[in-house]
């Protein structure tokens, strides 16, 4: 049971490491951070798998966990984070290399998202991962109305960030 319940969560994670990916490269500043929030969002679903019902998409679940982590460890105050022991998790999943030098428009962009505030960032992202609006409110904790309201918004604050 175990083993398979092992077997279940390296195939779904394998599957969605990219959005992890994306996640950990909107909250950190290099690949150190990058490669610490990682693990820690790894470890934090594979201890919460076991209650993954499954109500939701695992990418719907996987979402909402690891904004949850990279928002608690990556708030504004905090500069280093705390890991968990590697050893907790007793995963070896090999990490894909995620390249870092993107065009640099993507640059700007992720520069100018970095200067919103953490639930923003969260909305922005699933935005351009083409989620509706729907998905974005379920993952958020907000309503539909609520998600479509900050997103136009968040629009106007990019708008103006990127073209001062």
């Amino acid at each position: 049971m175990e083993q398979s319940l092992e077997k279940d969560f390296v195939e779904k994670l394998k599957m969605n490491q990219n959005l992890i990916h994306k996640i950990c490269r909107l909250y950190t500043q290099d690949e150190d951070q990058h490669k610490d929030l990682f693990q820690e969002i790894t470890i934090q679903l594979w201890k919460a798998y076991p209650k993954f019902r499954g109500e939701s998409k695992f990418s719907t679940w996987a979402y909402r966990v690891a904004l949850n982590t990279a928002i608690t460890l990556y708030r504004k105050d905090k500069r280093s984070i705390q890991t968990s022991d590697v050893e907790t998790a007793n995963l070896f999943i090999k990490e894909e290399q995620y390249n870092y030098e993107e065009e640099e428009q993507i640059k700007l962009m992720y520069r100018a998202v970095q200067q919103l505030n953490d639930i923003e960032k969260a909305l922005v992202f699933m935005y351009l991962e083409d989620k509706d609006y729907h998905e974005i409110a379920e993952t958020l904790g907000i309503s539909e109305v609520n998600a479509r309201v900050k997103m136009n918004r968040i629009k106007g604050k990019l708008k103006k960030i990127l073209n001062p």
